[in-house]
């Protein structure tokens, strides 16, 4: 699924759908216009995910109305198995990935009945270990969410995914802070590499920050994969629409992400062939610094160097010096050996 030096960009509809499949189904062509490689949504069953008496997250307090709990945010906030076929449907129609991440066994058994072959942890489950167990035995691409974890736990999903099946080379641990929006100062975007040299494995980023730039500069570091949450109006009711792009910023981060790809280039240091014809423009050669007679020997009081580059290489200075004019010169014209 990922692709060899170009980053995986999911674009997170999450719940901003507000239980609607008609606002999903704008959210995958939404995703699709502004570039994204995937577009993931949330699967899980109220009922399977928390009791009843679970309280909500600060953020959720703030987002949503305060006499609802989160068991009842979150039932009406499901998806039915036949709006997941119809939303893999239009994502393939629109030639972007459908993911979602599940939130209990039930739901993972049903995206793979529905033939997922990538799998997102979020990161509320990187200490399940029968949820850990399930998908590990499928043996699927795994991008595993680490928010609110230490290195220990993060060490410990791992070990829980390869030793149920999976294989290591097939997960991919993103970085991520859970609170929405994420202050920059908690963003921390160096535990990305510290996951990457502990573990030895390929990483990415979760971005829940306000903007577009802390995505950009994971990029820069060698995040292999970004997701970022969007939504198709910020001011929706719900949990999470507050902290997400609109589609013109989801569009703005793709092509602003491909821009750095192109940027970063191989490594090599050698002229670019867009900058080949500045050579002889920019660089100088060895020229006459006045009128030179014939046999005259060069030194630093009649030559110099000037622009263009279409005579002597100014490198080659000390094998010009000293040696006798082998003709007359004008002042400014090339020297010859």
């Amino acid at each position: 699924m990922f692709m060899h030096n170009r980053t995986f960009i999911i674009a997170e509809a999450g719940v901003n759908h507000n239980g609607d499949e008609n606002i999903a189904i704008m959210m995958v062509d939404a995703a699709a216009a502004a570039g994204a490689d995937a577009i993931k949504f949330q699967t899980f069953k109220a009922s399977s995910l928390l009791v009843k008496s679970a309280p909500k997250a600060g953020y959720q307090l703030k987002n949503t109305p305060g006499a609802e709990s989160q068991y009842e945010m979150i039932k009406g906030l499901e998806l039915s198995f036949d709006a997941h076929e119809k939303l893999m449907k239009r994502a393939k129609e629109k030639n972007i990935i459908f993911l979602s991440s599940p939130f209990d066994c039930e739901s993972v058994e049903l995206l793979a009945k529905l033939g997922l072959e990538t799998f997102k942890i979020p990161s509320g489950e990187i200490n399940n270990v029968p949820y850990l167990r399930k998908i590990g035995s499928l043996n699927k691409n795994v991008i595993l969410s680490t928010g609110m974890a230490t290195l220990g736990e993060i060490e410990f999903a791992l070990k829980e995914l390869v030793r149920a099946g999976t294989l290591k080379d097939k997960i991919t641990v993103l970085h991520c802070n859970t609170q929405y929006p994420t202050p920059y100062e908690d963003v921390n975007l160096n535990a990305m590499l510290t996951i990457k040299n502990a573990f030895k494995i390929k990483i990415g980023y979760s971005d829940h920050t306000a903007g577009i730039e802390i995505p950009i500069a994971a990029v820069t570091l060698g995040a292999g994969v970004i997701e970022k949450h969007f939504t198709i109006d910020r001011n929706m009711p719900g949990p999470d629409h507050k902290a997400s792009l609109v589609p013109e910023e989801l569009k703005a981060m793709v092509n602003a992400i491909r821009h750095v790809e192109a940027a970063l280039g191989s490594g090599v240091k050698v002229p670019s062939a867009s900058e080949a014809g500045n050579v002889k423009i920019a660089r100088k050669s060895i020229v006459a610094a006045r009128k030179i007679r014939k046999g005259e020997i060069f030194d630093e009081s009649n030559i110099c160097v000037k622009r263009p580059a279409t005579g002597i290489n100014p490198q080659k200075w000390d094998d010009v010096v000293g040696k006798p004019a082998v003709r007359d010169f004008e002042a400014d014209d090339p020297i010859e050996l």
